[in-house]
């Protein structure tokens, strides 16, 4: 994946309030009822969350600092005190955050790796289900969404035998009035639907 480089976001973002830059010094003291949501982007999704809910925490990891900048120019002007930001790669979850301490992670429209030699680096798969586990607590979530057929079957085979059971599954979200009520989209999700791509969900709970 090639990402078009911003001038000076890695500067900016290491000088923002609203972005964490020592999260293993607050791992296990993170404020109320903790959501995170691996690979913010652009930051509509957790932006929004985080109004919707201002009784809970939720904070928006990303790996990349030209993606990052984007959120955290949304969250400056919108400003929300139950809102964090952190730079980092996922594989790092388990030194952020203890075990047990948080309630729910989103996975939207993650990267397929469509590559085989990288399958470990898909964020719903099993390597990865087994640092969420870790995290969060007994009857936690994990929501994926995505248009990626293949990733979804990859994410869907990759449950069998884990720490989580699926509660529900949809290959067209936007067809399930049930499973669209308080759906929150994302940049991509609004994109890929309106083109006519159907979107795929699971939630799946840690048992």
């Amino acid at each position: 994946m090639r990402l078009k480089n911003i001038p000076g976001s890695r500067e900016a973002i290491a000088e923002a309030a609203e972005v964490v830059h020592e999260p293993q010094s607050i791992k296990g003291k993170w404020p109320g009822e903790l959501y995170i949501e691996i690979g913010c982007g652009k930051g509509r999704f957790i932006n929004t969350l985080a109004m919707m809910r201002p009784g809970d925490s939720f904070v928006g990891i990303e790996k990349y600092s030209s993606v990052l900048i984007k959120a955290l120019d949304k969250l400056k002007k919108e400003p929300k005190d139950n809102l964090y930001l952190i730079r980092m790669d996922a594989e790092e979850i388990c030194e952020v955050f203890a075990p047990g301490e948080v309630k729910g992670i989103y996975l939207n429209f993650s990267d397929p790796w469509p590559k085989d030699r990288h399958a470990k680096r898909r964020l719903p798969g099993r390597e990865f289900l087994a640092r969420y586990a870790e995290i969060l607590a007994p009857g936690g979530f994990v929501e994926f969404k995505t248009d990626n057929v293949t990733l979804f079957d990859f994410a869907l085979e990759a449950l069998e035998g884990s720490a989580f059971e699926l509660e529900y599954m949809t290959r067209d979200l936007h067809a399930d009035e049930k499973l669209m009520e308080g759906n929150v989209m994302t940049e991509y999700e609004e994109k890929f639907s309106s083109m006519g791509n159907p979107i795929c969900k699971y939630r799946a709970v840690l048992t």
